[in-house]
């Protein structure tokens, strides 16, 4: 089973109904992969995943006001990362075929 690593970025707007959805977004996005600053994660998934997590996230959002950006990479992209302060991306475990 083939993992990509995706980049996750969002901003939304500064309200409380915004607040309550990136709360809701930030919790969903735990479950997917590492947070890695204040509103970027960092995750490895399958294709499946990948395809749970952007339905999640379209029905999280409201495409008027937020925004939430993907970025997929491939194996080469993550090992030319250049990381100041942390540590690279690396995945977590192990998937067994």
């Amino acid at each position: 089973m083939t993992t990509l690593f995706y980049l996750i970025i969002y901003d939304l707007p500064d309200n409380k109904a915004a607040n309550k959805r990136r709360n809701r977004l930030h919790k969903m996005l735990s479950g997917y992969g590492n947070w890695t600053q204040y509103s970027v994660f960092e995750c490895f998934l399958t294709a499946v995943k990948f395809t749970e997590m952007q339905i999640k996230i379209e029905k999280l959002i409201k495409p008027e006001e937020d925004s939430v950006r993907v970025y997929v990479l491939d194996a080469g992209a993550v090992k030319r990362t250049i990381t100041y302060g942390s540590e690279k991306p690396r995945q977590q475990e192990a998937i067994i075929i």
